[in-house]
């Protein structure tokens, strides 16, 4: 099996780890780093990254790992693209900060225009405004919504996951521990059933019947296929179907693809594959390639509702994390979009396997593009397998109740997947108490000596 060619250290295959893990230097970080900063950090596993190139990740006592995590599914082009890196220098060089809220900004501007024109907006025409991150252009979102529309009540839905501050975490519901302290939280806030077409059935047989009238309801808030709630894909039929309810009632549709846009799932926005076309899209993530920047796309007569001063940001697009914007936005055009769903199909014929030689831990795989869950039997088994994979060399999470998701940066290699599958094979064989032995390892070889697999719609 070829080791994947590391782009740090020469010859060294990836992963390669010489220390135990956590190494030496990690521990000390660590015992420092729980000193100083906030315990509300959850901290996957002890890895202490000092810098990284493409997928390989080196730590603070020379380890290598192979990331198929992304910064939380954030650095879309890879650890130091030298393209990214290059504009960052360039701009940082000519103009750091000068509030676009107050004055402006020519390539504020520009940025605006470039993720308009990518974004599917209903009506058309769209306009677009930047913050620093999700959370923020979640808040910006309700903001606008109820601004425009008149209406006080927000809906989102069951496993979803939006962000941290006080209205995003209103929204959120993928576990009870982000709410835990913290009410009252934002009022007006339903939460329906999410992804099923029967399921959709609650707004008229409970919200709109029983909770609160139909014309008073300013948006729905969806993630076309969910994050941290575990990875999930609705049925299709489900988002068709949202934005019939919304049409029939004046409802604004609010897509948030911070974690499945950018090309992530195969196609620029994932709600594009089921043909739907929402008022709002929000973005953040894989938009900058880990530098600072979130955007909402809206219908530009929503936008236009609201006049100077109804919101702003001091901070929110600023030059340099326009400028890894506007790069990164010339990566995905540039073929890696494409690579997502070649890589994402690969992925899903090597991790089949697992689930039919394990079918009592491996309960699901899902997912489109470079968004993938493995759902276990139990969270505990998530965790463990998440956490012999970093044993491994191998970086992973998990999301929702008892899953694992792999979503390495788009630039993934055909070989640095066939590293990754063997590894995560080893870790649930390991949790399995197989050993070593793995089927999965000959399936992914399988795939690459065909030619690769055909790419998912």
């Amino acid at each position: 099996m070829p080791s994947v060619q590391n782009r740090l250290a020469g010859d060294r295959p990836v992963p390669d780890l010489r220390t135990e893990v956590p190494g030496p230097k990690a521990q000390a970080h660590v015992a420092y780093d729980e000193t100083w900063t906030s315990p509300s950090l959850p901290r996957a596993y002890p890895i202490v990254p000092v810098r990284g190139k493409g997928l390989t990740v080196e730590d603070i006592d020379g380890n290598l790992f192979l990331d198929f995590a992304a910064g939380i599914a954030v650095t879309s082009t890879g650890h130091s693209h030298p393209a990214v890196v290059g504009a960052i220098k360039e701009q940082a060089g000519e103009l750091i900060h000068f509030s676009a809220s107050d004055f402006y900004l020519p390539i504020y501007a520009e940025t605006c225009q470039r993720i308009a024109e990518l974004t599917p907006i209903a009506g058309g025409r769209a306009r677009a405004y930047l913050g620093n991150s999700g959370a923020e252009v979640v808040e910006a979102s309700i903001k606008l919504a109820r601004y425009a529309t008149h209406r006080p009540y927000v809906v989102a839905f069951l496993g979803a996951f939006h962000g941290r501050t006080y209205g995003a975490v209103s929204l959120t519901a993928s576990k009870a521990k982000y709410h835990a302290g913290f009410g009252p939280l934002l009022p007006g806030v339903f939460h329906a059933p999410f992804g099923t077409v029967e399921g959709l059935t609650w707004f008229d047989e409970v919200l709109f019947d029983k909770l609160v009238p139909a014309n008073e309801v300013a948006a729905i808030i969806v993630e076309p296929i969910q994050g941290e709630g575990g990875y999930i894909v609705p049925e299709d039929g489900f988002l068709e179907g949202l934005r019939a309810i919304c049409d029939k009632h004046g409802i604004l549709l609010i897509a948030d693809e911070i974690q499945s846009g950018a090309g992530r799932t195969g196609t620029m926005w994932a709600i594009e594959q089921w043909g739907v076309k929402p008022d709002i899209l929000l973005t953040a993530k894989g938009i900058a390639s880990g530098m600072p920047l979130g955007a909402m796309v809206a219908r530009a007569d929503l936008l236009e509702a609201w006049g100077p001063g109804a919101h702003g940001s001091t901070y929110g697009g600023n030059p340099v994390a326009c400028a890894a914007a506007l790069a990164t936005i010339e990566l995905l055009q540039g073929g890696l979009i494409e690579n997502a769903a070649a890589r994402g199909a690969q992925a899903v014929a090597g991790l089949t396997p697992l689930r039919e030689r394990h079918p009592l831990l491996v309960r699901d795989i899902r997912g489109r593009g470079l968004m993938l869950g493995v759902e276990f039997d139990t969270a505990e088994h998530a965790e463990e397998v998440q956490w012999a994979a970093f044993q491994r060399g191998l970086l992973v999470l998990e999301c929702g109740k008892s899953s694992v998701r792999m979503a390495p940066a788009l630039v993934v290699s055909e070989a640095e997947m066939v590293t990754a599958l063997r590894i995560f094979g080893e870790a649930v064989a390991a949790i399995a108490g197989e050993g070593s032995d793995q089927p999965i390892l000959h399936a992914a070889e399988a795939a690459h000596a065909m030619g690769g697999v055909e790419a998912a719609g």
